[in-house]
């Protein structure tokens, strides 16, 4: 039986003692084993219980019959306490552990660093000993020829020859990786600490370019040395990877020779298209002493450490491209660390860590990526040995045609992959260089606004292709595009490198047969590069149509994006700047400059955009496809390079801001216009310091806490203006604002209480909209305590636009 005692000292940790609230100080009730056992049981189902449910408990159980409600409620708030010590518990002895393995490896990095310290010093001696001896050395008129006995030929074809190469391969590796053969410099960017990849370094001054990383993944060594000899797995850019020998060695260690091809190309016209000879499509590229160290961590896990050493013959490439081929950091980006974040990718989902939407499994999800972005890849390089053959163009190089009809795309149940008809994939691809024009916004605003370049007739054209009906080509079934896109994210990496995601377009049909039909598309999206602290060494947007319920095994057909930066800056621009006015409030109008204190360096950034579309065809169809991709192509091209300039740190400000609003006061006098008009409608400022004027009063309208927006005064009334909070609030930009109209963002609901309204608007300038709920340009929810809606008075009493200011606004 339980009874209530007086006891001294602290709760056990098997929740037999608890402290009830009210009694006197030191006195516990002290419940029996078997009401332990009950609890405990009860509270796996229901850690939290409500009062009822506490109530209910207290009838049900027989042994809990003596306790009172209030007791068994200071247990279940004990004990989830205690859970809660534990988990933080476990918490911090995992962050303990982690910094005693990097504590480890930055003891290894300064005991490296000292030893090169004492080489320098030791060359710095010998070479001003040498240079004291040069007048000696000088004077003497006897010449000496020294000459150096070439190595004796090893063949590789031999196990011994092979042997001999591995041993010195490994000794010089091991150098690299623990010693001084590098001189290595931390990479940019780059701190180590215990959330960090690892600790990242390049070279600096060596032969070719090379990186090396070495940080803690909570995977046992043999499990790491298994994925990093999969490189198809984790590092797109390898084309194929073919094994040619392989033999044991004398250490119980294995030697393979094997033969590696790693792809990547931009365009210039037909002269970079398919149809070159096959050995002039690579570069080929010497690798030196490179590889992976990995050692058993104490507490578990491995200390992993990795070193890419290349000579890349950037020589042979054109002077543009150069850079890409001389810098370390690229190799370290590219190759280096994407190996550590899979391996930290791949701990987290075997620790369960990780969990997707959808139920799909982690190495599904994976798979699907890679999928996307080697289909992307094929499309790029055009290989005469996959199958691609270039066609005739128009007369214009400005787009490369090709196709490929070994490629089938069409999944028929268990008939496999097929394509109903002889046929194939035209891709037609593009690049352009951008100036000034950072990346990372780029790729989020073509990710975010895809009405601003896509065509949704050619999207329906890819998505019929899955499906069992021949091919057709688009505006037989004439369709438009409603402007909204449900983005629905599936997987991201550690540090959201890279997002997998569906998105939902929503079609219209404009034939009323076909009124009642579902018109919506799907798309599969892979984006990388688009957080704000990305340093990737690319950054892209691939996608390809799905179905609605798409299998593991889907076809997917990959078109989209890539940005390469040219100019590896450690300070460019931002990847978090807003595309809109707020470039313009922190400097004057005679100096525009992008937010996040560009400097005039980023302001030059270069960087290559390739765009590559595949369509499917059949074969009494390819030259009418072929014309469709070629000028389908070259509409997007136009499209990127509006949006570059509209997005370009040398393009925005004020001035950009102005040319947005055209027909619109500019955006000073139309802030003055909005704080007036509200003053003049409620009787209350707007903003704090009203007596503000100009460009400091358009600076606190931006920073408003509160959404404000602006709409055009017509019948179909169109968004014109937004502050920051606004332009967050519809997760939009400046650039594609006008795209939306005022009846977009509410629900029925909403729509409903604004125009019951509209009326007292008109009659006394100002109305108050009660909290609900309006939807983003990206489809979701944002819910708001309260809106005011006024109409905005120009300099001659006449409405210009309506202003809405949606308080304490939150996505639900």
């Amino acid at each position: 039986m339980a009874a209530a005692v007086a006891m001294r000292g602290g709760s056990s940790d098997s929740g037999g003692f608890d402290k009830v609230p009210g009694m006197d100080s030191g006195k516990y009730v002290r419940y029996t084993p078997e009401q332990v056992e009950v609890l405990e049981r009860l509270y796996i189902d229901c850690p939290k219980p409500s009062s009822s449910r506490r109530q209910q408990l207290l009838r049900e159980c027989p042994i809990l019959a003596n306790i009172e409600p209030k007791q068994i409620k200071v247990w279940f708030q004990n004990r989830r306490c205690r859970d809660k010590q534990r988990k933080e518990s476990s918490r911090l002895q995992a962050v303990n552990r982690k910094l005693t393995a990097m504590n480890k490896l930055l003891m290894e990095e300064n005991e490296r660093l000292q030893k090169q310290v004492s080489q320098l010093v030791h060359e710095n001696a010998h070479m001003r000993q040498q240079l004291q001896n040069t007048s000696l050395a000088n004077d003497t008129s006897c010449e000496s020829n020294v000459t150096t006995p070439p190595n004796p030929i090893r063949d590789a074809s031999n196990p011994s020859g092979l042997l001999s190469i591995a041993e010195e391969t490994f000794t010089e590796f091991l150098s690299k990786a623990t010693g001084t053969a590098i001189d290595w410099v931390q990479m940019p960017g780059m701190k180590p600490g215990p959330d960090s990849v690892g600790i990242v370094a390049i070279s600096h001054g060596c032969r070719g370019v090379a990186a090396r990383a070495c940080g803690l993944v909570n995977l046992e060594p043999t499990k790491v040395i298994e994925i990093l000899k999969d490189r198809p797995s984790w590092f797109r850019d390898c084309r194929s990877l073919e094994v040619f020998t392989m033999f044991p060695a004398g250490n119980g260690g294995t030697i393979e020779l094997v033969y590696m091809q790693v792809c990547e190309r931009s365009l210039s016209g037909s002269g970079g298209g398919p149809n070159a000879a096959s050995a002039q499509q690579f570069v080929r590229a010497e690798m030196l002493p490179s590889g992976y160290l990995v050692r058993p961590c104490e507490g578990g896990g491995s200390i992993v450490h990795i070193v890419d050493h290349l000579d890349l013959e950037a020589w042979s490439v054109p002077e543009v491209l150069r850079p890409l081929y001389e810098s370390s950091r690229v190799v370290a980006q590219k190759m280096t660390t994407v190996a550590l974040r899979h391996l930290r990718q791949i701990a987290q989902e075997t620790s369960g860590e990780v969990v997707y939407a959808l139920g799909r499994q982690p190495a599904v999800l994976r798979t699907f990526s890679q999928r996307l972005s080697r289909g992307f890849n094929d499309a790029i390089s055009g290989f005469n040995d996959d199958g691609w053959s270039l066609i005739g163009g128009d007369g214009i190089e400005d787009v490369v045609v090709a196709c490929n009809s070994t490629k089938k795309i069409r999944n028929n149940g268990n008939a496999g992959i097929t394509f109903g008809a002889p046929g194939g994939i035209i891709c037609a691809k593009a690049s352009m260089l951008l100036q000034s024009v950072p990346p990372a916004v780029l790729v989020r605003f073509l990710r975010e606004h895809r009405s601003e370049w896509a065509d949704y007739n050619i999207d329906a054209y890819l998505a019929s292709s899955l499906k069992a009906s021949a091919c057709s080509l688009p505006g037989l079934r004439p369709m438009r595009f409603s402007g909204g896109q449900m983005i629905m994210p599936l997987a991201h990496t550690v540090e959201n490198e890279e997002i997998l995601e569906v998105v939902r377009l929503e079609g219209q049909s404009l034939t009323h047969d076909e009124a009642l039909l579902s018109r919506d598309i799907h798309l599969l999206q892979l984006c990388t590069g688009i957080d704000e602290k990305s340093v990737g060494s690319s950054f892209q947007l691939v996608f390809a149509p799905i179905d609605e319920h798409f299998p593991d095994d889907a076809p997917l057909i990959s078109s989209g994006f890539r940005v390469i930066p040219l100019d590896m800056k450690t300070d460019g621009v931002s990847s978090g700047r807003t595309l809109d006015l707020a470039s313009s409030l922190d400097v004057g109008s005679a100096a525009p400059q992008a937010s996040g204190d560009a400097s005039p360096e980023s302001c030059n950034l270069r960087s290559v955009l390739t765009i590559a579309f595949q369509f499917p065809y059949e074969m009494h169809l390819q030259d009418s496809v072929a014309t469709m991709a070629r000028q389908y192509v070259r509409s997007v091209v136009s499209a990127v390079q509006r949006v570059s300039m509209a997005i370009s740190p040398s393009q925005s400000g004020l001035n950009a801001g102005q040319r947005m609003l055209s027909g619109f006061p500019e955006a000073a006098t139309l802030a003055r216009w909005v704080c007036q008009s509200y003053h003049y409608h409620l009787g209350v400022e707007l903003l704090n310091q009203s007596d503000e004027a100009g460009e400091a009063l358009l600076k606190m309208l931006w920073h408003h806490p509160d959404a404000i927006l602006c709409c055009s005064f017509k019948e179909k009334p169109m968004f014109t203006f937004a502050n920051k909070a606004g332009l967050d609030m519809l997760e939009t930009s400046l650039v594609a604002l006008q795209d939306l109209t005022l009846d977009k963002i509410f629900d029925e609901s909403g729509r409903k209480a604004l125009f019951s309204d509209i009326s007292k608007l008109m009659e006394q300038g100002y109305v108050y909209l009660p909290s609900g709920v309006c939807m983003s340009g990206m489809g979701r929810h944002v819910s708001f305590d309260q809106a005011v809606a006024w109409k905005v008075l120009g300099e001659d009493s006449n409405v210009h636009c309506l202003a809405f200011c949606f308080v304490n606004w939150s996505f639900v």
